[in-house]
């Protein structure tokens, strides 16, 4: 059977404590992330929002936000940029908009080749960047449309021009503090 926005929002109100996205008319169940992940999801986001809001660029935005596709799919990246013209207003509903921007972080339990297809199937319906961070091998990929897989190591600076113009985040800072 396949379902739709509809059927997703009637079993989000049974199961209000659950994530869901829908992919291809079927539900996938998300799970929560670990601590490390969150962590440096909560990290880079608030280092994106805090640059990206004073200009008035956009909308950067967390794991709970759902972003309706093209083709009906409902998705949520860990993290999200949206540019302003693209969302003047945040909706009150899921977006349907594909950002501009998305980011998936590696939980412990995650396949390396799954949040990879996902995010290149974003860059499919039209996002710009796509990055894939991974806290256990302290990797960071980005991922274009038509170009080469740019990887990033801790002695690296990310930068993202074409969504950016001047913002720069060294690769090491994205990292949990270890405190003594």
């Amino acid at each position: 059977m396949t379902l739709t926005i509809t059927d997703i929002d009637k079993i989000q109100q049974q199961n209000s404590n659950l994530k869901y996205e829908l992919k291809e008319g079927e539900i996938i169940i998300m799970s929560p992330s670990d601590f490390l992940s969150e962590d440096v999801g909560g990290g880079f986001l608030t280092y994106l929002k805090n640059w990206v809001n004073p200009r008035k660029l956009g909308r950067v935005t967390g794991s709970s936000a759902g972003f309706i596709m093209p083709n009906g799919d409902l998705l949520a990246p860990d993290v999200a940029f949206v540019k302003a013209e693209k969302l003047k207003v945040s909706p009150r509903s899921y977006a349907e908009v594909v950002p501009d921007l998305v980011v998936e972080i590696k939980s412990a339990s995650d396949r390396v080749s799954k949040l990879e297809n996902k995010l290149k199937n974003f860059l499919e319906f039209g996002a710009m960047v796509a990055i894939f961070i991974d806290p256990d091998e302290h990797i960071v990929k980005v991922f274009r449309s038509n170009s080469e897989v740019e990887i990033f190591t801790d002695n690296d600076i990310l930068t993202i021009p074409e969504l950016f113009p001047d913002w720069q985040l060294k690769i090491v800072d994205l990292w949990p503090e270890v405190f003594e």
